[in-house]
């Protein structure tokens, strides 16, 4: 029977002094070297850059509000706002603007690179140190820092919310691979696996959706392996019982993300070059700038799929050991399973499973799966380096593969000291950043709102609600004059991101065009009484009946039914994981 290297006995002082701290200190020494060239060349401004900046800068500003928890983004469509933090999960918009509190904000990005690679290291470190010999799980920590596909959203995609889902992925299948049964989790229970396995399982939902659809179907895939080989229905319950757990905990996201996408067009995710079908490996579009991203994606997971099968043969061979950890084969053909599943699903060949499987589409590019694949290439190096004979060839490998990949992303990507400084001048002047195309309200056309209207306006009850349309709006566009009422009076009382009081005086009935997007979680009332909001017809510009007289005009962001029973579902959750954690430690050992 084949076999690996098991890990060797240590104490709890010589494996923090001997292995952690090393880990820690390995980590973040590579994760330095990773931000280097944002010193001398600023910041990569890749794909997403915008995005996760004025998010960070958003949530930022609601906390001066005293809004801890954003929900409506304020700054989104330059100032009319989208449920944006209702959709996107919370972890990296919550950390980044956490730093500004400590760093200048042109560095923050540097230094959640910097915490989030550090981390993943040190995640890395406990995967491999479970499975492999102290000197392998220090060089696999050191690998998948500088992993990369790592690299990839570092410099070229500045994805940093699936950057930091990437960094529990480790820890993620340790506790799977436990939860199954695979790994025998000496002198503790289950149960505390099971509460690490959904703890997990819950951070990388609240990271990044399509990193957690891929994680969830990989962890599935292992629970179903695991059921196979040893011939039990136990792996598939205790899978899903941490499935179950962990949706639970990460429910406050979760459910008012899936039931209030029916408000929005959240299809506008797979528009024209977002389709699984033109992000396969090589594929090419009518789009020369996303072609080369593809060829150059496409490049590294093939490079990552070569090594990872070169790695997993050497590994294979050189473990012959009778003595050894009798569960390795198995953890080999689990990882070699995962390996191959997420390179099937690369090609195009597996369009049809893109088409079938829930959500799957949503992932949008296939290479994405370059993020599950990495683990399985880790373990493998590193189980084949703990082979004297394979120990220089295996750090050959790595750093070609990693070097090979750092030196044309840093030389070919966008770097930009001044979009960072622009964005917070926009959002200090009042003039916002663009919104997001599928957290647009339905019915609304963010392109045909009017960008300088003022935070209300006055117009004639017998005019339509449409609004003067921005400039860039098309020719097109329904548009309407500016008919506001001679001796109407306006007072902005309070505008903030989810608190709006308005107060109008006017001598005959009209409507008020509110600088607000239309959201069934947006509650009017008009002197006391609650009214339903119309909207203009080509942008979803909230509009107000008014009568004559005095108006004063109270608009909250509720807490939506969705939003009561996600977090209801999260508290129960967590009390549950806590009394399976708490009542395993006061389990005797052994």
């Amino acid at each position: 029977m084949t076999s690996f290297p098991d890990a060797p006995e240590e104490s709890a002082a010589a494996a923090y002094s001997g292995g952690w701290l090393t880990a820690f200190l390995l980590s973040l020494g590579i994760s330095l070297l990773i931000v280097s060239p944002f010193f001398s060349r600023g910041i990569a401004s890749g794909h997403d850059f915008e995005f996760h900046a004025t998010s960070w800068l958003d949530v930022a500003a609601q906390w001066k509000q005293g809004i801890l928890y954003p929900r409506w983004t304020e700054g989104a469509n330059h100032g009319f706002g989208e449920p944006r933090f209702i959709f996107y999960p919370p972890l990296s918009w919550l950390v980044a603007p956490a730093l500004s509190f400590l760093l200048r904000w042109d560095y923050v990005p540097i230094a959640f690179i910097v915490l989030v690679q550090t981390f993943a290291g040190l995640s890395a470190f406990a995967f491999a140190r479970r499975l492999l010999p102290r000197r392998a799980a220090l060089f696999a920590a050191a690998c998948y820092t500088a992993n990369s596909n790592a690299l990839l959203m570092v410099y070229f995609r500045s994805d940093y919310a699936e950057l930091l889902a990437s960094a529990f992925f480790p820890l993620l299948f340790l506790a799977a691979l436990q939860l199954c049964g695979t790994i025998e989790s000496t002198g503790k229970r289950r149960s505390r696996a099971l509460v690490l396995f959904s703890a997990t399982f819950a951070a990388v939902w609240l990271s990044n959706a399509p990193a957690a659809v891929m994680a969830t179907y990989s962890v599935a895939l292992l629970f179903a392996w695991s059921a196979f080989h040893e011939r039990s229905w136990h792996p598939l319950v205790r899978g899903a019982m941490g499935l179950a757990l962990g949706f639970g905990l990460a429910a406050f996201y979760i459910v008012p993300a899936a039931y209030e996408q029916r408000w929005v067009n959240i299809t506008q995710a797979l528009a024209p070059g977002l389709l699984p079908s033109e992000n396969f490996l090589y594929t090419a579009t009518n789009d020369p700038e996303h072609t080369l991203f593809n060829y150059i994606a496409s490049t590294i997971a093939v490079v990552l799929v070569v090594f990872t099968g070169v790695a997993a043969l050497a590994a294979l061979a050189e473990s012959r050991q009778a003595a050894a950890n009798r569960n390795g084969r198995q953890i080999w053909n689990a990882f070699l399973l995962t390996a191959g599943v997420a390179t099937v699903l690369m090609l195009r060949p597996s369009s049809l499973l893109w088409q079938l499987l829930p959500k799957l589409r949503f992932v949008q590019f296939p290479w994405r799966w370059m993020s599950i694949l990495t683990i399985p290439f880790v373990y493998f190096l590193s189980a084949a380096f703990s082979h004297r004979r394979f120990r220089v060839l295996c750090t050959v490998g790595a750093v070609a593969v990693i070097f090979g990949a750092a030196v044309p992303l840093v030389q070919q990507t966008w770097w930009d000291d001044e979009e960072f400084p622009s964005l917070r001048e926009a959002i200090a002047n009042g003039n916002g950043f663009d919104g997001t195309d599928e957290y647009d309200p339905v019915n609304d056309d963010h392109y045909n709102l009017p960008a300088k209207a003022p935070a209300a306006q006055f117009l004639q009850s017998g005019d339509k609600a449409d609004v003067p349309a921005s400039d860039s709006a098309s020719s097109s566009a329904p548009k309407t004059p500016n008919a506001s009422v001679p001796g109407a009076a306006i007072t902005v009382e309070r505008w903030t991101a989810e608190d709006k009081v308005v107060n109008v005086s006017s001598p005959q009935p009209g409507r008020l065009a509110l600088h607000l997007l239309n959201y069934p979680a947006w509650q009017v009332e008009i002197n006391g009484s609650r009214i339903q909001p119309e909207q203009a017809d080509d942008s979803g510009q909230m509009v107000l009946p008014l009568p004559a007289g005095q108006s004063r005009i109270h608009i909250h962001f509720a807490r939506t039914r969705d939003r009561i029973l996600g977090g209801i579902l999260s508290l129960l959750s967590l009390l549950t994981a806590a009394a399976l954690f708490f009542w395993t430690r006061q389990e005797p050992r052994g």
